[in-house]
């Protein structure tokens, strides 16, 4: 990155940074057909167990898997860093996910706090995320609320 800044680097760090807003709301939403909004069609990603897999299905297959199993989650994204280079950018933001169980509004919670590192591209119809990687830092309660086991969070 340059120490020279445009307008154009500035309209780009924006359109990121809706999309990671996008993006948080479109998982408490569970509006899964808002996920090529933020992610091309080839991602790539990695949600922190060390495997990548290809393809917006297979990253809406993922985010259901665990999320369509719980209750009201809540996204939050922030202390975003966004590097732009022409038509490339690389951010880095904040991650914590809280999950409820379902059907028990006091009940277990589960969450999760990390790291997503994007790559994305200017595409025809904006900005999209091309890779994602998960670092996630903690989880914390009951990883039943998910359907899960603690192996299977990364």
């Amino acid at each position: 990155m340059t120490d020279t800044v445009t307008l154009d680097m500035l309209l780009a760090e924006r359109a990121i940074a809706r999309g990671l807003s996008i993006f948080a709301r479109t998982l408490d939403t569970k509006s899964w057909h808002r996920l090529s909004e933020v992610f091309a069609a080839d991602i790539v990603f990695d949600y922190g167990d060390g495997q990548d897999r290809a393809g917006i299905v297979a990253l809406e297959a993922h985010m259901r898997r665990f999320l369509d199993m719980c209750g009201p989650t809540q996204h939050l994204i922030g202390s975003l860093l966004i590097d732009v280079d022409g038509d490339t950018a690389v951010s880095r933001a904040y991650v914590q996910a809280r999950h409820q169980r379902r059907d028990d509004p006091a009940g277990a919670i589960f969450d999760s706090t990390g790291e997503y590192v994007d790559r994305w591209r200017r595409h025809g119809e904006g900005w999209r995320i091309v890779r994602r990687d998960a670092l996630w830092q903690m989880h914390s309660g009951d990883p039943a609320v998910l359907g899960a086991v603690e192996s299977d969070l990364g």
